[in-house]
């Protein structure tokens, strides 16, 4: 039997399981890392899932409500797929998403310009994406965020 996919028009349902998920993410002390483990794909991927950005595979979906003890509905819920974005309208007021507000403020005309100039005219995708988090040591004392964006570049096509 084939099961159909199902897709969420309004973010509030996911959203209300993100807050019951990381709760339940609090009260156990798991990391990120542990629940990704669980489910089987990377931390950024399996965060943005329960965080309501993604939907799941049921295996994956089963894995993480069972270690975060959530219910059959989560399940459920987390194998949908999402009305995406995370950040309402307007300018962030979150200190750490602000930040990457105001490097693409500064950076986002030069992104586009070196990105059109190596590709020409298309998108990055943020579908077809990683997305990775490093801590490093900085030479100059203290500590430095890499952070890879690596997403799969989409041509538009006249039509």
């Amino acid at each position: 039997m084939v099961h159909a996919q199902h897709a969420q028009f309004d973010n509030t349902a996911r959203q209300q399981l993100a807050i019951t998920a990381v709760e339940a993410k609090t009260r156990k002390d798991l990391s990120w890392q542990q629940i990704s483990d669980a489910a089987g794909f990377s931390v950024a991927f399996v965060t943005a899932a329960v965080l309501g950005q993604h939907a799941l595979p049921k295996a994956s979906a089963e894995a993480v409500a069972e270690l975060l003890g959530l219910d059959e509905d989560a399940v459920m819920l987390l194998q949908t797929i999402p009305t995406r974005g995370s950040i309402p309208g307007g300018i962030p007021t979150d200190p750490t998403i602000y930040r990457f507000y105001e490097m693409l403020q500064v950076y986002g005309t030069t992104l586009k310009a070196l990105v059109h100039e190596q590709f020409g005219d298309g998108i990055i995708s943020a579908i077809n994406f990683r997305l990775d988090v490093k801590k490093v040591s900085d030479p100059e004392g203290g500590e430095r965020a890499v952070i890879t964006l690596d997403g799969k570049y989409l041509p538009t096509k006249p039509f």
